[in-house]
């Protein structure tokens, strides 16, 4: 954190945060107006299902990821605008819920960032292997049908069990021209 600009920090909020709340924003106007069509018939008073907004996390910031302050403080952001979302907009039909997956195996970030930590992560994880982007793809799908359309508020987080060991990556990555991290 001492050695990272205030800039690249501020982008990563832009983007994750600002990016998430226009999204929802945009969004919530048509959500609500699907719920109001779509009450049941025979329950007075009771709202329709209007739709369901996901925000997308990560993990990394319920076990604290060294040099990924930026991008843990997002977000946790994010997960927060889904909770406002869960308690704002629940009474008007609207669901909101959190996908946070661990770095995908074989995704730019895993090959980028933590390419030198691979192994370690993987041996660390109950499940014995890292998310694809199937897993993650078929979460997705979930927390969308109609089998989720009560749950509100809920993180899925889809690392095959990782962040319950607490389990640091650990190892040296060098990105030239950047930084070195020992992680």
């Amino acid at each position: 954190m001492r050695t990272f600009s205030p800039n690249p920090f501020k982008s990563v909020i832009d983007i994750d945060v600002l990016g998430s709340y226009n999204t929802v924003k945009a969004a919530l106007l048509y959500l609500i107006a699907r719920a109001s069509k779509n009450r049941p018939q025979n329950e007075a008073g009771s709202v329709g299902i209007g739709g369901r907004i996901n925000c997308v996390s990560t993990m990394m910031h319920y076990i604290g990821t060294p040099r990924q302050s930026h991008s843990c403080t997002a977000k946790a952001a994010v997960d927060a605008v889904a909770h406002a979302v869960c308690i704002e907009q629940g009474p008007l039909g609207v669901t909101s819920s959190v996908i946070s997956p661990e770095p995908i195996a074989d995704s730019e970030g895993i090959s980028r960032v933590f390419s030198k930590c691979k192994q370690t992560l993987t041996g660390k994880t109950p499940s014995g292997r890292q998310s694809t982007v199937r897993g993650v793809a078929d979460a997705t799908i979930y927390l969308f049908s109609e089998a989720e359309s009560y749950i509100n508020r809920e993180i899925l987080v889809v690392d095959g069990g990782r962040w319950h060991t607490n389990c640091q990556p650990t190892g040296r990555v060098v990105i030239p021209g950047r930084y070195t991290l020992t992680l």
